[in-house]
């Protein structure tokens, strides 16, 4: 039976503590091959590549492959270097998207591209992908390239996508979530998928987990556009309204311009390919979308994927593993940063 968005078991205040804890010893081990593997001759590359992976992030990708690791109860080491390759291509992809959306700002402090460069933000960002494909060949399983070099491909896929769907207010609801499907989700499926590979499971096993993370990524990116309209730059760690000025159509402001009348689709039209971008425009689409209770609407569908995630599990037998991961999927979509 599959549940319900509201059928989560609930807890006041979700946290990542419990999958922090979960995976503590092997996240020591995955910070170790990230800091040997992001080393080069050339100064510049540690330098800018440690400016991100050192600023703060949650790791929640490379997280969910050690506990999926520790649901199937894995007793070797492999998905540590396979779990640190999550996390360069994770970061490969941040790099080259703060140079694409001219970011000024991310995890709090000012983006890589405004201290080094777009140029050598772009170029670290893709030492970091051969670096996570060293790790692959390292590891020696085809099927894991396999994955992890698909997944790749399907991000840089969703980012062009998204890309081409930018100042575009047609864009549709169905579009979108196909968009962040490819952008986000798929990378948190592989992270997730990679841990029955090694862990030779059944293929049922793998494709569990690749609903759990494919599900999950999804309720994660849902809640971070809800994000962008619904709290300030200093628990986002990113400027208010990047989004909105970045003429991103996100759900919250797609659910807005459906619901709106002639007057509110005018102005969505001009904001969104740029003539309303204001810190007052930003107050009235914000006002607009809290009319129509479009940020709620984006997180009751971030708790329907949740609760999907939830479901792709259920067979597993109960551990400190499956709870925490549990845990972690309330907590994609309750967190306000």
């Amino acid at each position: 039976m599959t549940a319900t968005i509201h059928s989560l078991p609930r807890k006041a205040e979700p946290s990542l503590e419990p999958l922090m804890t979960l995976v503590a010893d092997g996240l020591n081990s995955v910070n170790t091959v990230i800091l040997d593997r992001m080393q080069s001759r050339i100064p510049l590359i540690p330098a800018l590549a440690g400016h991100l992976i050192a600023g703060g992030g949650k790791r929640l990708r490379p997280m969910l492959t050690l506990a999926s690791a520790a649901l199937l109860e894995y007793g070797g080491n492999r998905h540590h270097k396979l779990a640190a390759t999550v996390e360069f291509i994770h970061t490969a992809t941040l790099l080259h998207d703060d140079v694409v959306d001219g970011s000024d700002m991310r995890r709090g402090k000012k983006a890589a591209n405004i201290i080094f460069g777009n140029p050598a933000t772009v170029l670290v960002g893709d030492f970091l992908f051969t670096r996570a494909f060293e790790l692959m060949v390292e590891d020696g399983s085809l099927k894991v390239l396999r994955i992890l070099s698909n997944a790749s491909s399907v991000i840089s896929e969703g980012e062009v996508d998204q890309l081409t769907a930018q100042r575009q207010i047609e864009t549709s609801e169905e579009r979108y979530l196909s968009i962040i499907n490819a952008k986000t989700a798929a990378l948190f499926a592989a992270a997730c998928r990679i841990a029955a590979v090694v862990a030779e499971r059944p293929e049922a096993d793998e494709m569990a987990l690749d609903a759990y993370g494919r599900n999950l990524g999804i309720a994660f990116q849902l809640a971070d556009d809800a994000i962008d309209y619904d709290s300030d730059a200093a628990e986002m760690g990113k400027d208010r309204g990047d989004d909105f000025r970045e003429g991103k159509m996100t759900l919250p402001v797609i659910l807005a311009y459906a619901r709106g009348d002639a007057e509110e689709r005018k102005f969505w039209e001009a904001a969104i390919i740029g003539h309303r971008t204001s810190d007052a425009d930003l107050d009235h689409a914000i006002a607009l979308i809290g009319r129509h209770d479009a940020v709620e609407a984006t997180r009751e569908r971030a708790r329907h994927y949740a609760a999907r995630a939830v479901d792709a599990i259920a067979h597993f037998p109960k551990s400190d593993a499956k709870a925490a991961m549990i845990e972690a999927a309330q907590f994609a979509v309750a967190r306000r940063y």
